[in-house]
C-alpha cells in the first residue's frame, strides 16, 4: 500500500467532509494556560520562579475533538456533562465562538467543570494542577445523553467517544450509543482510556497510543524497535487486540514513529510522521481521532483516512498549548511534501 495521496484527493475529502455531521461524545474540560518566564529559583523551594505574563483558556478533553472537527468545517455537536459553574458557562461561551453545538451539554449541580491549569515558562510546561470529579455520570443523566443522541442519530454520519476516565464514559452509557450506532449503521470511533476498563468490543475504529495499546492487551511493554514492524510485542499487542475486541479498525499512534493501521487478516500497515517540530503533545490524539473520523465518513480509505490524521498530528505537534489543525494547515502539509 503506498503513503502517496494527492492534494486533489484531500481538498476533495475536506469538501465532502464539511457536508458531513458527527457528534462527540465523552470527558469535557477547560484548559487554562498560564504564560510566563523563569529567571531565578525560589528562596523557599528548589523550585523555579514563574512570572506571570498571560493566561489563556481553551475547550480540552473531548471538546478539543469537537473543535478540531469544526476546524476542518465539519458541523459538529457535543455531548457531555459540565458543572453549574462559571467554568462550565466559559467552556461553552468559547466552544459556541468556535461554531461547536452545545446543545447535549448538560449542567449538573454536584459535579463541578473538569479544569485542567497548566504553568508554562519558555515554551515548557512547568506543572499541571487538576481540578475535577472523576464521579461515575448517574443513570438518569446517562439516559437524557442517551435520549438526545437517538433523537439526533437518524442525521448523525459518525460518532466519537473521547474518554479520559472522568466518569462521564459509563459502560452502560457506551453499550447504549453502540446500540444506537449498530441499529443505524453509523460509524463509531473510541479514544479508550485502558484504567478505565470498560468493554471496548464491536467498534468501528480505537485510537490507543502505544502504552495505552500495551494496556488493553494486558502485555508488559519492552523496548522499542527503529521499524514498529519488526517489533515482535507491538505486533503481538495488535493480534491480541484484534482477535479479542474486533474492531474494523485498529489506530495506534506511535509518536515520533508514526502511526500502525491494523485490520484483521492483513499485516498491519505502518505511516511514519510527517512532524518536523515537535513543541507540544497535548491533544494530538484529539486531532488524530477527529481527522480519521472525518475522512471515513467523508468517503476516504482506512489508509488515505489515516494518512490525512497522520498530517493532521503533525501540524498540532508543532503548536504549544491544546491545538487544532484547519482545513487550511491540512492543505498545505501536503502541498509542503
Amino acid at each position: 500500500m503506498s503513503t502517496s495521496l494527492t492534494t486533489a484527493r484531500v481538498k476533495e475529502l475536506l469538501r465532502v467532509g464539511a457536508s458531513t455531521r458527527i457528534i462527540v461524545l465523552g470527558d469535557v474540560m477547560l484548559d487554562h494556560f498560564i504564560w510566563g518566564s523563569v529567571s531565578r529559583i525560589s528562596p523557599e523551594a528548589p523550585v523555579p520562579v514563574v512570572e506571570f505574563n498571560r493566561e489563556s483558556h481553551m475547550p480540552g478533553g473531548a471538546a478539543n475533538v469537537a473543535r478540531n472537527l469544526s476546524a476542518l468545517k465539519v458541523n459538529t455537536e457535543l455531548y457531555s456533562a459540565i458543572g453549574d459553574d462559571p467554568a462550565g458557562q466559559q467552556l461553552k461561551v468559547s466552544l459556541r465562538e468556535q461554531c461547536v453545538g452545545c446543545n447535549g451539554l448538560i449542567a449538573i449541580d454536584a459535579r463541578p467543570t473538569s479544569i485542567k491549569t497548566r504553568i508554562v515558562a519558555h515554551q515548557q510546561q512547568v506543572v499541571r494542577v487538576d481540578r475535577e470529579s472523576k464521579q461515575e455520570l448517574g443513570a438518569t443523566d446517562a439516559q437524557t445523553i442517551l435520549r438526545a443522541l437517538e433523537d439526533e442519530m437518524g442525521r448523525t454520519d459518525a460518532v466519537i467517544v473521547a474518554d479520559y476516565g472522568k466518569g462521564v464514559v459509563t459502560q452502560s452509557l457506551l453499550e447504549g450509543v453502540k446500540a444506537l450506532c449498530r441499529e443505524r449503521g453509523v460509524w463509531l470511533s473510541v479514544d479508550p482510556k485502558p484504567v478505565h476498563h470498560l468493554n471496548l468490543a464491536a467498534l468501528s475504529l480505537i485510537t490507543p497510543n502505544r502504552k495505552e495499546a500495551f494496556e488493553l492487551a494486558g502485555i508488559p511493554d519492552g523496548a522499542r524497535f527503529n521499524n514498529p514492524l519488526d517489533d515482535k510485542a507491538l505486533l503481538q499487542v495488535v493480534d491480541r487486540l484484534l482477535n479479542e475486541l474486533r474492531p474494523a479498525l485498529l489506530l495506534i499512534t506511535l509518536g515520533d514513529q508514526g502511526m500502525l493501521l491494523c485490520q484483521r487478516g492483513q499485516r498491519p500497515f505502518h505511516i511514519p510522521t510527517v512532524a518536523q517540530e515537535v513543541f507540544d503533545v497535548s491533544g494530538a490524539g484529539d486531532t488524530v481521532i477527529a481527522s480519521f473520523t472525518l475522512a471515513i465518513a467523508a468517503g476516504a480509505s482506512p489508509v488515505e483516512a489515516a494518512i490525512i490524521s497522520n498530517h493532521a498530528a503533525g501540524v498540532v505537534v508543532g503548536k504549544m498549548g491544546t491545538a487544532i489543525v484547519t482545513a487550511e494547515e491540512l492543505l498545505a502539509s501536503f502541498q509542503a511534501k
